[in-house]
């Protein structure tokens, strides 16, 4: 989903980028374009962290179960924003998010 916070606009996108080897992931081609500020995630991995980050795309872990709720906590500058000690190291029990 893509949200404008400031036009109160939602649409979804479809992540063209889904299913690729790990650590191959590409976050801006499954933002097909798209221009945002800021990504909510319940993970990440650090490529797809440095990726954003060097977009000027700030990351933010998801905390609770709706986009709604999530949204309302990013307005609220309650959601953390995630750093490299919070990216995932493999899917094999190696991940540093909750």
């Amino acid at each position: 989903m893509v949200i404008d916070t400031n036009q109160e606009n939602v649409g979804g996108i479809t992540n063209a980028n889904r299913i690729h080897e790990h650590g191959a992931c590409n976050p801006m081609m499954a933002l097909g374009g798209r221009q945002v500020d800021a990504v909510v995630v319940g993970g990440i991995g650090s490529g797809a962290l440095m990726k954003l980050n060097s977009e000027g795309i700030k990351v933010y872990r998801a905390i609770e179960q709706t986009v709604k709720g999530n949204l309302d906590l990013l307005k609220d500058s309650l959601l953390p924003e995630l750093t490299m000690n919070h990216t995932c190291g493999g899917h094999a029990g190696g991940c540093g998010h909750h």
